[in-house]
C-alpha cells in the first residue's frame, strides 16, 4: 500500500535555470505551452513532494547535459494549511494512461484544469518516477498558502552526464 502523501508536513521542491528562480512559483512556462494537466493558457506550477523527483522531472524533458551546463536553483517550499491540498488517487483517474508517460490528452488536461479551478494545490502520482508525488500549483490560488523554506544553486552529479566514450 502506498504511503500517505498528506501524513506529514507538504514540502514541495522545483527545479528551474537559474536566470528564472524570481518567477519559479508564477507557472509561466505551462500556461504558454501546456502540460500534463493543465491546457496552454493556465498557469499552473508543476513541483515534487522530494527534491529527487524534481530533478528528474526536469532531466526527462530537458536531458542531464542541459543541467550539467547551465546554472539552475532548487527551490522548497512548504504547504502552510494541508487541507488545501486535494490529493489524485490513482484508481480515481478515468484513463489509466493518464499517470505513464506521453503525451497529454485533451481530457487529461481538462481533467486537471477542472481541478486547479477549485484547488490551490492538486497532489497527482508522478508519471516519471512511479512511486512519488508531484504537486500541482494554482499561483493565484495558492498566493499565501505557502513558504519558501530555501533556494539554493543546484549542481548535477557529473556521473549523470558522463563523457561519451
Amino acid at each position: 500500500m502506498a504511503k500517505d502523501p498528506l501524513s506529514n508536513e507538504i514540502h514541495f521542491w522545483r527545479l528551474d535555470p537559474a536566470e528564472y528562480a524570481g518567477s519559479w512559483n508564477m507557472g509561466i512556462g505551462a500556461e504558454k505551452v501546456g502540460g500534463r494537466w493543465n491546457p496552454r493558457g493556465l498557469a499552473t506550477v508543476y513541483t515534487s513532494l522530494d527534491a529527487s523527483t524534481a530533478i528528474l522531472e526536469v532531466a526527462v524533458h530537458k536531458s542531464f547535459d542541459a543541467l550539467d551546463c547551465k546554472p539552475h536553483v532548487l527551490t522548497q517550499a512548504r504547504v502552510l494549511d494541508r487541507s488545501r491540498v486535494y490529493v489524485v488517487a490513482p484508481d480515481s483517474i478515468a484513463n489509466p494512461n493518464w499517470l505513464v508517460p506521453g503525451t497529454p490528452s485533451s481530457s487529461q488536461q481538462q481533467f486537471g484544469a477542472e481541478l486547479l479551478s477549485r484547488h490551490p494545490f492538486v497532489l497527482v502520482p508522478s508519471s516519471v518516477s512511479r512511486h512519488s508525488w508531484n504537486l500541482l500549483m494554482n499561483p493565484q490560488m495558492a498566493n499565501g498558502l505557502y513558504e519558501v523554506v530555501l533556494q539554493e544553486p543546484f549542481g548535477l552529479d557529473g556521473r549523470l552526464n558522463p563523457p561519451m566514450p
